[in-house]
């Protein structure tokens, strides 16, 4: 089975430059991660939601690959059914004329 968090969009501080430290900037995370589904066990999507949000808020994290490393060691620690995780983080408002993410 897979499920799929895709446009997860919330407001928080990962950066390096003096105004990415001072306020939060919106943030957009897509995840999918297959696991083996039997009767009565399942991923709670709704959980994995609110682990993703508040590990990156709580965390404040300089760099989008720190924030990546961190994010999928929390999944996989959480939530141990989860057999492949991919995840991407981008930074949509950073520059004028483009998105700019990271995967793992």
């Amino acid at each position: 089975m897979t499920i799929h968090i895709e446009h997860l969009e919330f407001d928080a501080i990962i950066g390096l430059l003096d105004f990415e430290r001072d306020r939060p900037q919106r943030v957009r995370i897509d995840v999918t991660a297959t696991y083996e589904y039997h009767p009565g066990t399942y991923l709670d999507y709704a959980e994995m939601v609110e682990t993703i949000k508040t590990h990156i808020v709580k965390q404040k994290y300089e760099l989008l690959e720190e924030a990546l490393g961190g994010l999928h060691a929390t999944l996989t620690k959480t939530f141990p059914a989860i057999e492949t995780l991919h995840i991407t983080i981008a930074k949509p408002d950073i520059l004028p004329d483009c998105v700019v993410s990271l995967s793992i």
